[in-house]
């Protein structure tokens, strides 16, 4: 069943709480200030069953303007509004400021109640009227259906519930998938049951057990038990009102404004990237003025950085950035409202454009491209843009959370920008991140030029390690990214993959002259030696190769198995390893077993190597000690 929210709007005392409790027979004024004053001071709730079948919940904010942010606490989350104007009195200046915030809102479906018909006659009923369609002319409620009603008689009352009805069918369902996010527009305790948080859940879908997280505190706790219009339920979905009892969370550390989300769902800021309108009516905005900014149930203190001219005059609009003095929860097309630090009146309002964004300089032709991409670029340009200003490959959750398109459908457009060229898809395990083609030549160049530059200085290493690349180039990559990234670069032909190590395609197969000739002679000296081999350092300055290039030359050899270390500093050639294996297991086969001192006499060396070769052999399992002796390992 479809879920919706009806928020009232109108001036003081036009009867918007009488007109609720007569459609649905719940009185919305709770505080004993407000049945001594007659007037609504907090938000009201209160539902409606329709004829189609649909409940409503219905939001009863207050008209006086003294408490117009309260009025924008319960707005924030409503589908449709009832507009309330009372026949005796006519359009009044909160009407105007309410319907004013109702198109900042960008709520765009409404009726409109006429109130107290009782109170005047026929002719004065048609010249209010008239008012009001004059009034509502240019309006997103031009077309609304103006219902005569009174809340005292019952007049109208049947016609307006259809009107309602009508209304209400014609709304699109919030999203029920998601992440959830719940405004919070009261905080309570029940005895027994601890803290409550009631709201109208803008997306997703909550349920007994879930774990959510209230922000910007980071606070976690565990849903006990829901309601949607006082009743219990077991989960409650997107566009219902509902409240939720939370474990684990205290009263005193959650407030009107805070938002309970799913966890790590959505991030708090203190700047945000907008579209900000000024009514017709306001003064001119300067920049950097003080504002109230009004998001959901939050309201903020905060400054209007316009990004592209010193004042932005009343009716127009422009790209600002506001830094605001408290972290809020926003998303991408969140609409808010904006109010001037004194007089208390509200100027206008926007549409977030980026919920976390940088701190940018003014009159940057990149920073306002940037922004008219995001408010009005295809889905295949915002893909690139998030791309352009990657300097590593994106997962497509992240391009989807930047650009606010549902992952499945920024999955298409990566899927079409690839077959165009336009894109390079990394596929990592059940994961695609992506790169801008562009970006993936330059990146290809760059490491062409690192890894040239690490092969003129290290010519006998086998290649740049992976892991010190990744860490040069990016950092904050995880690992099995970057081997994806290099698996793709080797399947280009830049570069060839080698245990640990990348290197340029090519390389290493041709030496320089000099060093094939030093290598040759290195190993030639080794070779001769056969089981007495000398010291790495003795080799080295035999052939007078500098210290600090020595241990190079030997990492080279030892890579290439042509020399074996088999015990600390302990080298011998690897024929000379494998002749000195042959004669050993030739002796045990004719005798069973061999002593150190006769692999000594064997191959005609000391003990200093004869013990380390047989304790190598042991290692390799071609051999088994049996006290003082070695004998054949079986297999």
């Amino acid at each position: 069943m479809k879920s919706v929210t009806i928020g009232t709007a109108g001036h003081v005392d036009h009867g918007k709480t009488a007109l609720v409790k007569a459609l649905t027979g719940i009185d919305t004024d709770r505080l004993k200030e407000e049945k001594e004053r007659g007037i609504s001071i907090e938000l009201g709730f209160a539902y409606l069953d329709l004829p189609s079948g649909i409940r409503a919940g219905i939001v009863d904010v207050p008209g006086h303007e003294r408490f117009i942010k309260n009025m924008l606490a319960g707005v924030g989350g409503i589908d449709l509004v009832l507009l309330v104007i009372a026949a005796d009195e006519g359009v009044m200046p909160q009407t105007r400021e309410h319907l004013d915030i109702i198109q900042l809102l960008g709520v765009e479906r409404g009726v409109v109640a006429l109130t107290k018909v009782d109170l005047v006659d026929a002719e004065w009923l048609g010249l209010v009227l008239g008012e009001v369609r004059e009034y509502l002319a240019g309006t997103v409620l031009a077309a609304a259906p103006v219902i005569p009603v009174s809340a005292v008689t019952g007049e109208g009352l049947g016609e307006l519930i259809a009107a309602l009805d009508r209304a209400v069918q014609e709304v699109q369902e919030r999203p029920a998938g998601g992440p959830v996010r719940l405004p919070i527009d009261r905080v309570f305790t029940v005895a027994g049951f601890g803290t409550v948080v009631t709201g109208t859940l803008v997306s997703g879908t909550v349920n007994e057990g879930d774990t959510l997280t209230v922000l910007p505190q980071g606070i976690t706790g565990r849903v006990r038990s829901l309601q949607v219009h006082k009743q219990k339920a077991r989960s409650a979905r997107a566009g219902q009102r509902v409240a939720v009892n939370l474990a684990g969370v205290e009263r005193e550390a959650v407030q009107r404004g805070n938002v309970l989300a799913t966890p790590g769902a959505f991030r708090t800021s203190h700047r945000l990237d907008a579209r900000v309108f000024l009514l017709p009516a306001a003064r001119p905005l300067k920049n950097r003025a003080r504002v109230r900014f009004h998001l959901g149930t939050a309201e903020v203190m905060g400054r209007a950085v316009l990004l592209d001219r010193d004042e932005l005059a009343p009716g127009a609009s422009a790209y600002a950035q506001l830094l605001l003095e408290e972290p809020v929860v926003a998303d991408r097309q969140d609409r808010f409202v904006l109010r001037s630090f004194s007089p208390l009146e509200t100027i206008g309002g926007g549409v977030v454009l980026d919920p976390a964004a940088e701190r940018h300089k003014r009159f940057r032709p990149e920073v306002l491209d940037r922004l008219r991409t995001l408010e009005s670029g295809s889905p295949a340009e915002k893909v690139l843009q998030q791309l352009g200003a990657a300097e590593a490959p994106r997962e497509v959750s992240f391009l989807a959370a930047a650009t606010g398109m549902p992952p499945e459908e920024v999955t298409r457009q990566v899927q079409e920008l690839a077959a165009a060229g336009r894109v390079k898809v990394l596929p990592v395990e059940n994961q695609l991140f992506v790169l801008d083609a562009r970006f993936y030549d330059k990146l290809k160049q760059r490491i062409g030029e690192i890894l040239n530059a690490y092969h003129r200085e290290f010519p006998l290493r086998e290649g740049y390690p992976k892991e010190e690349l990744r860490s040069r180039l990016f950092p904050d990559v995880p690992a099995r990214v970057f081997q994806t990234l290099l698996q793709a670069l080797a399947d280009d032909g830049l570069v060839e993959l080698r245990g640990q190590a990348v290197a340029l395609a090519g390389f290493g197969r041709v030496l320089p002259p000099a060093t094939e000739r030093l290598l040759a002679q290195l190993a030639a000296l080794y070779r001769e030696a056969r089981f007495q081999p000398p010291g790495w350092k003795e080799a080295a300055a035999r052939l007078k190769i500098p210290p600090e290039e020595a241990g190079e030359y030997l990492a080279y050899l030892l890579r290439n198995n042509t020399l074996v270390k088999i015990d600390g500093d302990l080298i011998f050639h690897a024929a000379a390893l494998r002749e000195a294996q042959d004669i050993v297991v030739a002796v045990l086969r004719r005798q069973g077993e061999i002593s150190v001192a006769e692999v000594r006499d064997l191959l005609k060396t000391s003990r200093k190597f004869a013990l380390p070769l047989l304790e190598y052999f042991d290692q390799k399992r071609v051999t088994r000690r049996v006290g003082d002796k070695r004998v054949l390992l079986k297999k």
